[in-house]
């Protein structure tokens, strides 16, 4: 995977550019980085508990921290 994809969603998640994270769930070739965003759209867009929300964008955050971590050990492939 590119881990300019990681970099990208963390950043459209800090700036809340929730069509850009909606564009780059469609673009990327890491399925699990796609769910873990739809997850966290999803919660954000219907969730009425802050603490649902709050636990898709952490889980979101731990894949991504996972995910550039295992990239730039492998140079740039993940192992999965």
């Amino acid at each position: 995977m590119r881990i300019a994809d990681y970099d990208q969603a963390l950043f459209h998640t800090h700036r809340s550019d929730w069509d850009s994270l909606l564009v780059l769930m469609v673009r990327t070739k890491d399925h699990i980085l796609s769910k873990k965003i739809e997850h966290f759209l999803h919660a954000y867009q219907f969730e009425h508990d802050y603490q649902i929300v709050q636990s898709q964008l952490y889980a979101l955050f731990r894949y991504l921290d996972h995910a550039a971590e295992q990239t730039s050990e492998y140079g740039n492939e993940v192992l999965y």
